[in-house]
């Protein structure tokens, strides 16, 4: 772990703090040359309503994960993800592996471990670098 590794993943939590979700805030950050290229929070798509949940508190299934909203910002700006590192407060899902593994990032560090392994198993076998940082680790 470099300071700079240290760095972006606290800058990562407080964006998680921006996202209206009450079950899981999760925080995203691609940075290139030392260089934020872009950022993101899971939350509804823009024009929705700020609820990620039903009444039985379960994540509603249109919520944008925070790498995706990332992903997607990135998409419509003249900046590239191949060869950046993506930085997440979680560690991706399935899903959200696939979208980061065709975006070009080569690495990725990250806090929490998602429920299932299976996004950080699929980026692993496709040659992406994974290192997580835990939350006492980047207390120090």
């Amino acid at each position: 772990m470099n300071k700079f590794d240290k760095a972006y993943l606290k800058m990562a939590q407080e964006w998680a703090k921006l996202s209206y979700c009450k079950r899981k805030q999760v925080g995203a950050l691609i940075v290139k040359d030392r260089m934020i290229i872009s950022d993101g929070y899971n939350g509804t798509p823009s024009g929705f309503e700020n609820c990620c949940e039903n009444e039985e508190g379960k994540t509603h299934w249109y919520v944008l994960h925070a790498e995706a909203n990332a992903i997607l910002k990135l998409a419509a700006s003249t900046q590239s993800a191949k060869g950046a590192t993506l930085y997440l407060t979680l560690s991706p899902c399935k899903e959200c592996s696939k979208l980061i593994l065709q975006a070009g990032i080569t690495r990725l560090v990250y806090i929490n471990e998602y429920s299932d392994e299976d996004g950080i198993s699929f980026l692993k076998n496709h040659g992406i670098e994974i290192e997580q940082i835990s939350d006492c680790e980047l207390k120090k």
